[in-house]
């Protein structure tokens, strides 16, 4: 796979989700992606005429919407579900944020985000994708990988503790990677942000490396196991549909 193909489509795919458009910052949050990397691919795509920028945000350009003019394909895509879609069914059912994320061309990509005013999504403030030995969504993909490719990993990108509670190195990491079960949730207790507590859970299926998470603030600890016990239901109901999104 080509990771700034799949980067720009998750870009196109977050434009879509918003019928009166969407600034730069935004669908870089959406789309998972640092703000220059959406920069660069943004004016790209405006280049190309698959966007266009008034007024600060981002549209569908023409070349765009040629795609769809097939007859037939306009109802195929209406009936596919997007990724932002799915999380915001599942955020509203579980109430908390949810997140995906994929391991892609050796990198963690979070794609998606959904949260709400009263359910607000863990900041990055520091990168997810540099730190996923901190954060359960990242340990759940690591988890994943088979040896090779996870030490490949944290060669590139090794251990360092983000708050009291991380883990401390690259052995305790891997112990606690070996010693999980295959589809067991993976728990963090503020270990990449202090105040919060997450869980997250593989998504199996074929060659696609995936995982979704929750987060809850610690005085609500009581609620992260029952919900993502909930979020593995109602993704394993829907899973044929979903990871057809994540995977184009």
């Amino acid at each position: 796979m080509i990771g700034s193909v799949q980067r720009a489509l998750r870009l196109l795919e977050a434009v879509g989700n918003h019928r009166d458009g969407a600034p730069a910052k935004q669908l870089a949050r959406e789309a998972g992606l640092p703000l220059p990397t959406a920069y660069h691919l943004l004016r790209t795509l405006t280049h190309e005429g698959y966007l266009r920028r008034e007024n600060g945000v981002f549209h569908f350009g023409a070349a765009a919407e040629n795609l769809t003019s097939a007859p037939g394909v306009r109802s195929r895509l209406r009936r596919a579900p997007s990724v932002t879609d799915s999380l915001g069914h599942w955020r509203d059912i579980i109430g908390a944020p949810v997140y995906c994320a994929v391991y892609c061309d050796g990198e963690i990509e979070l794609i998606a985000v959904a949260d709400a005013p009263d359910t607000p999504a863990v900041e990055e403030w520091a990168s997810f994708r540099e730190n996923a030995h901190a954060h359960a969504i990242g340990q759940c993909l690591l988890a994943q990988l088979d040896e090779r490719a996870r030490e490949d990993h944290l060669d590139r990108y090794p251990v360092r503790p983000l708050t009291r509670y991380s883990v401390r190195d690259r052995a305790t990491l891997l112990e606690r990677l070996r010693t999980l079960r295959r589809g067991e949730p993976v728990i963090e207790r503020q270990e990449y942000a202090l105040g919060t507590v997450c869980a997250a859970i593989p998504v199996i299926t074929g060659a696609t490396i995936a995982a979704m998470a929750i987060s809850v603030p610690l005085e609500r600890e009581d609620r992260l196991l029952p919900a993502v016990e909930q979020l593995r239901g109602e993704v394993s109901s829907l899973l044929r549909s979903f990871v057809f999104s994540i995977s184009i």
